[in-house]
Formats: C-alpha cells, sequence, structure tokens
C-alpha cells in the first residue's frame, strides 16, 4: 500500500470508504452496550466485545481538579494516591497486591475533569475488581501517618515532573495565563505551596464530597455478560448510599481580548514558543461543526510527518528541530488550540513565532485542496478506528465522553462529522478563532543547565496525570 502521503485522490477516496466500511462493521457492537442506572444514582455501562477472554473496569468519578478551589489545589491527586492506602477489610497495599494476584493490572489518573481508577483483568476475574472498588468508595481509611508519607511522594512527584522540567514549566505557566478565572489555569498536580499546607482532613473532606455513587460511572468493556456486570454492580455498589453534591457553580472564562505573553527562565539547552488560542470545546455533537474542523485543522498543521508544519518549518526552512499543534474538543472546561516549535540552532523564538503565525495565515490566504484534506481526513478516521480494538480505549472513550457531559451514545457522530469537514469549514475556523486576540504565547528562555545534570524529555501539556 502506498504511503498515505504520496496517494492520488481517487485511492484516498477509496480509502475512505474503506474506513467507513470498516467503522460500519465495528459500530453495531454499540447494539452490545447495555446501561442501567442504580437506585443510588450510580451509572453502570457494559460495552461487549468478544475478541478476546479479557474485561476492563473503569470507575470515573467527575471530580477532577477543576473542581478544586484555591489554596485546595491538587486534592484531587493527592486522594488518589490515598484511595490505594487501604479500608478496613483490605489493608494498605493489597489492592493492587490482590489484583496482581489475580493475574491483573491497575492503575489511576487524575485530570482536570475527572479521576479514573482502572483494572484490566481475565473476565473470570472481573468480581473481584468491583468488589474492591466498592469497598474503597464507601470505607477508605485516610490515616494521619498514611497522608505525611504520600504528600511527600507527591511533592517530590511535583519536583520531579514540573521543577525539573523545563517545558513542563512553561506549559504550567501558558494555562496559568491563557485561563483568567477558570480553574483549568491551576496544575492537576497543585501548586507547590497547596501541597506543602494540605491537611488529611483536606483530603478527607473532598472524598465525602464527591466519591458518593451519585457522582460516578462504572464502565465494563470486554468479553463480559452485561446482565451478570449489573447484578455484581447491584450487589457491591448498590449498598453505599448516595450523598448530597455541592452545587457546581458556572465557571465560565472570559473571552480574551488581545494577546498575553508569558515568558519563562529554566535551565535548558533549547528555547522553546508555545501559542495557545482560546477555542470551543464539543457541547452538542449532533448540531456543532467547529470543533471537528478544528479537528482536522490540528491534523493538516500536525497530523503526519509531511503536514505542513513541519514540512515548512522544519524540512523546507530549517528554523526548527520540532514543531507540533493540538486539540482535544472533548473536556468539561474551556478548549485551546495549541502549537509550538522548538528554534534550530541559531534560531530565535521570534523568528518562530512569525512562522507558525505565517502557516496559519497561508492557510487562511489559499485554504486547504481537496487532496490534502481528504488525506487529513482518512488519517484522523483510521487513528480513531484502530484505536477501537483496545478494550482499554472503547472504555476509556465512554467514562470520557460521559464525565464531560456529553451523551457517549452521540460518539459514533463524530466520525460521520469528522468525514463531512469541508475545506471552507476548515479555513473559516483557523479565521475565526487562531487569531492575536484569542492568542496566549508562552516563550521558553533558557538558562545555563546545572553541571552534570541531564534535561528532562520534553514533555507535552496532557490532561491529567498517571500515578
Amino acid at each position: 500500500m502506498q504511503p498515505l502521503s504520496t496517494m492520488s485522490p481517487l485511492p484516498m477516496t477509496r480509502l475512505l470508504a474503506m474506513l467507513a466500511m470498516s467503522l460500519a462493521m465495528t459500530l453495531p457492537a454499540r447494539a452490545g452496550i447495555v446501561e442501567e442506572t442504580l437506585p443510588n444514582g450510580m451509572r453502570v455501562i457494559v460495552k461487549t466485545d468478544r475478541r478476546a477472554p479479557v474485561a476492563v473496569s473503569q470507575i470515573w468519578y467527575r471530580a477532577g481538579s477543576m473542581d478544586e478551589s484555591y489554596g485546595g489545589t491538587g486534592v484531587a491527586h493527592v486522594l488518589e494516591h490515598m484511595m490505594f492506602k487501604g479500608t478496613k477489610d483490605v489493608p494498605a497495599g493489597e489492592f493492587s497486591k490482590r489484583i496482581a494476584a489475580a493475574g491483573g493490572r491497575e492503575n489511576a489518573f487524575t485530570s482536570r475533569d475527572h479521576t479514573a481508577y482502572f483494572q484490566t483483568l481475565q473476565k473470570d476475574r472481573l468480581e473481584l475488581a468491583l468488589k474492591l472498588e466498592a469497598d474503597r468508595m464507601a470505607n477508605l481509611v485516610l490515616s494521619p501517618e498514611e497522608f505525611a508519607k504520600e504528600i511527600n511522594v507527591v511533592m517530590e512527584e511535583r519536583r520531579m515532573r514540573t521543577e525539573d522540567s523545563a517545558q513542563a514549566k512553561l506549559y504550567e505557566a501558558l494555562m496559568a495565563t491563557a485561563y483568567q478565572s477558570s480553574p483549568y489555569r491551576h496544575p492537576v498536580i497543585g501548586w507547590m505551596d497547596d501541597l506543602k499546607n494540605m491537611s488529611v482532613e483536606d483530603a478527607r473532606r473532598w472524598y465525602e464530597q464527591w466519591y458518593t455513587p451519585n457522582n460516578a460511572t462504572l464502565v465494563v468493556a470486554g468479553d463480559v455478560d452485561p446482565a451478570q456486570v449489573i447484578g455484581w454492580a447491584k450487589q457491591y455498589f448498590g449498598p453505599i448510599p448516595a450523598r448530597p453534591l455541592p452545587v457546581r457553580k458556572p465557571q465560565r472564562e472570559p473571552e480574551q481580548a488581545g494577546t498575553k505573553e508569558v515568558t519563562v527562565k529554566a535551565p535548558a539547552k533549547l528555547p522553546v514558543v508555545a501559542l495557545a488560542w482560546q477555542v470551543p470545546r464539543l457541547t452538542d455533537p449532533q448540531a456543532d461543526w467547529e470543533p471537528y474542523a478544528l479537528e482536522i485543522l490540528a491534523g493538516i498543521l500536525d497530523g503526519h510527518a509531511s503536514a505542513r508544519l513541519n514540512q515548512s518549518l522544519v524540512r523546507d526552512k530549517k528554523i526548527a528541530t520540532d514543531v507540533g499543534a493540538g486539540f482535544d474538543a472533548i473536556s468539561r472546561g474551556p478548549a485551546l488550540f495549541i502549537a509550538d516549535a522548538t528554534p534550530a540552532e541559531g534560531q530565535t523564538v521570534t523568528i518562530v513565532e512569525a512562522a507558525l503565525k505565517a502557516e496559519i495565515a497561508r492557510l487562511v490566504k489559499e485554504g486547504v485542496s481537496e487532496t490534502e484534506l481528504n488525506r487529513v481526513k482518512a488519517q484522523v478516521l483510521a487513528g480513531q478506528v484502530f484505536q477501537q480494538d483496545s478494550l482499554f480505549y472503547q472504555a476509556m472513550q465512554i467514562g470520557e465522553w460521559t464525565t464531560a457531559g456529553l451523551d457517549y451514545k452521540a460518539r459514533d457522530i463524530r466520525y460521520t462529522k469528522l468525514r463531512a469537514v469541508t475545506a471552507d469549514q476548515v479555513k473559516a475556523v483557523a479565521a475565526k478563532f487562531l487569531v492575536d486576540d484569542r492568542l496566549t504565547v508562552a516563550v521558553l528562555d533558557p538558562q545555563p543547565m546545572p553541571e552534570g545534570k541531564p534535561e528532562m524529555p520534553r514533555n507535552a501539556m496532557g490532561a491529567g496525570h498517571v500515578r
């Protein structure tokens, strides 16, 4: 098969048709999705996939760093750590040991929008995971001694991942500058001063506020019997009483009216420039079109080795050694479209920033050819289709959509909407949103590296953290 970048419009059209057929063959599995809401408000969603005798269990709490308050940042992630510190019946460390003894794997992650816990096991050991998760939803032991140990672990994690990483510092400053009032401006791991002053009572308060069945979604995917899974959910989670949730007040980000700039000085070998524009997130999968056009735009700028930014700045002009662009439409809060670049030796961030903007201006002026548009669509859709081979991704997509307040049953519409994006729509969103009035520019000003200390690898601005 030819490389995607060299295929003619006719084969590309055929490839899109093939992808559509592949997707059509995959999506009827949605008929295998069964959902039930327990009397205590907990949602249970089961997706059957019998390609392997494996089950993935994920419990999603709709509570992430965006639900934290000033002075209390990082508590969502700290509690994620504390959830492995045991209950009366399952002592500290036993959760992971029991899953491992059953031949399974487990972990958790915290993001701005949610906190999730997951296990992958043989299907006949799924009941164990559900039983253990229900136990720590209701019976977590939060001891001052364990908290004192774990808060030090989290602070060291922050030092390693952020304090010692120039790129992580850059993106932390970018988010804190791009957002004025949204809690997205705070790092998921929390500000160091907040971590230093956090107490076990802060963690307990967070647990009592948000870790309740009416704020949780259980997603199970794999070779399972939905009726049996729901029966286990009723048995183990059903007796846990619902609790009133705190009132979630609107946290709308004011519309930006002018470029913002921030410079970060940190030990590094090379400078970096990052540009972030305020853009719309997905709120109505059926009616929206701009988020889908922005996703295709990201693919045009940085979807593959011959994408526009890499071709122009790295290959042709040789003014950058690394360049990228990205956009995530699924979130509870405001979204950003981000492009970044590392100048080549002898180049400056000013030159590279101007080149990034010039490529966007060229796209707005000249538009996108149907050949290029079809190639990028094929790549974007192929990535989405191939991800369906992962049970974990299938469950994660359902969990992400649900905690973002979207109907997971509408997720298949995304493929249709992406295929329907036109060249004019891509040009329109670039012209409307990638403008200076919506722009935040963050620059890493490299300082001398401490002798004998290697630079941390470049760290993308991931939405969350995995313990």
